[in-house]
């Protein structure tokens, strides 16, 4: 069964779709027609099913025959990453919301290549949440993540009380296994700060710290950027199901 995201909510027993790309793709890529069986999420969690009853080139009209609630999560996690060259961040955004991420924050840290201006940072926010809109209707998963705008980590450290499990990998100092702090805490709300491929530099891990982050060890391979992000957030994942 074909699965869509409806901006809006349901009026009475109908959902409207009237994002030109998505009416574009039922109709003429798709080609469904009156009467076939369809869900459509909400993007918060929300699903319903029921079956195409009127299509056009503005909107298509879905008449809703089953609701189902939105389902919730023990635990919420947040990756902050920051943000590597060419489109690789792309890439983190399809898999990390694949993988069930409530939160991403592109990370702008002092070693972080790519410098972006504001029009840039708009239009890359405005790409990425694209980006996780499709994954999340490609990967059966009923909320779409919040794609937060480019942010300076001091921002985020300032943020630090919002979450009472935090941690950054880093390859310097002393750190924690990430088993071994999974295993003896009970976290309900996670950020995991992912540096860029000069690591950390060693005052904003001093300043992470200061802000209750723990360092941890992801093992002894240099990761990049794309790769650590994923393996940070497959692990948690498998680790709190």
């Amino acid at each position: 069964m074909h699965r869509f995201y409806a901006a809006k909510p349901p009026s009475g027993n109908s959902v409207i779709i009237d994002d030109a790309r998505q009416v574009h793709h039922i109709r003429e890529v798709l080609r469904l027609k009156t009467g076939e069986a369809v869900a459509v999420f909400d993007g918060t969690g929300n699903e319903y099913l029921g079956t195409i009853e009127k299509t056009d080139k503005q909107q298509v009209c879905i008449g809703v025959t089953e609701r189902k609630p939105a389902a919730v999560r023990p635990v919420r996690i947040t990756i902050a990453c920051a943000v590597p060259k060419q489109t690789r961040m792309d890439d983190i955004v399809d898999k990390l919301t694949q993988l069930g991420v409530d939160a991403i924050i592109p990370l702008e840290t002092e070693r972080v290549i790519v410098k972006l201006d504001e029009r840039h940072k708009a239009a890359k926010l405005h790409r990425w949440q694209k980006i996780a809109q499709s994954a999340t209707e490609q990967s059966q998963r009923g909320a779409i993540p919040l794609i937060e705008p480019v942010t300076a980590i001091g921002d985020v450290l300032r943020r630090a009380a919002d979450y009472d499990l935090k941690l950054i990998p880093t390859l310097a100092g002393e750190k924690k296994h990430l088993r071994d702090i999974l295993a003896e805490s009970k976290p309900k709300n996670i950020i995991v700060l992912i540096g860029p491929e000069g690591d950390f530099t060693p005052e904003e891990v001093a300043q992470a710290q200061k802000a209750g982050f723990i360092p941890v060890s992801l093992g002894k391979s240099v990761l990049r950027v794309d790769t650590a992000a994923i393996a940070v957030a497959s692990y948690i994942s498998l680790a709190i199901t």
